[in-house]
């Protein structure tokens, strides 16, 4: 969709309104490391059993595909670490609940009837729907972002230099008037203090 030069991912910096959290910034590096500002962002305890668990009651996988389902899911903005996935499999399956096997040269872990049973009885809440407080919120945001991006594209794309010049001052001024939230509430509208 975005070509071979960019490895058919977006450029740098254009959002996507298809996308839960507009494909930016949790594309990439920051990302796999595990939260939005790819500072090692945890998903609490217990959020690695859960989405084994979960995930290996969909379908077989591999510690890699559990790691990129989990981040997949969560839009990018929790990707479990292998650190913790391996250990993971090899205590899920030494409490009998996963077993694995060999096939085509790669571990594939599936759950046991045991393990059926047991995530019957408590399923785990899934632990990408929320991997950190705010994330809901984050995701409608960026969303919005994309929406504005797609319009701003248009207008600057279709439109007057006149048109273009408008929108580049409607978009000052909300960026201020985002900022100015953060400043104690000020608004673009109010005055600020001398």
């Amino acid at each position: 969709m975005y070509g071979r030069r960019h490895g058919g991912r977006r450029p740098f910096g254009l959002l996507d309104p298809e996308q839960p959290f507009g494909g930016f910034p949790f594309e990439g590096r920051g990302a796999r490391r595990g939260g939005p500002s790819g500072r090692g962002r945890r998903n609490g305890r217990g959020a690695v059993r859960a989405a084994i668990l979960l995930l290996l009651g969909e379908e077989p996988r591999n510690g890699h595909q559990i790691i990129q389902e989990a981040e997949r899911r969560s839009g990018g903005l929790w990707s479990p670490r292998p650190g913790a996935v391996y250990p993971t499999l090899q205590q899920l399956a030494d409490e009998g609940l996963v077993r694995g096997e060999e096939i085509d040269g790669r571990r594939v872990f599936t759950l046991t009837d045991e393990g059926r049973e047991h995530v019957a009885a408590a399923p785990p809440a899934e632990p990408w729907a929320e991997p950190f407080p705010g994330a809901g919120e984050l995701a409608a945001a960026f969303r919005d972002a994309a929406r504005l991006q797609a319009a701003l594209v248009q207008v600057v794309r279709d439109g007057s230099p006149e048109l273009v010049a408008e929108a580049r001052r409607l978009v000052d001024e909300a960026r201020r008037a985002l900022h100015g939230l953060l400043a104690g509430g000020r608004t673009a509208d109010a005055p600020e203090a001398k």
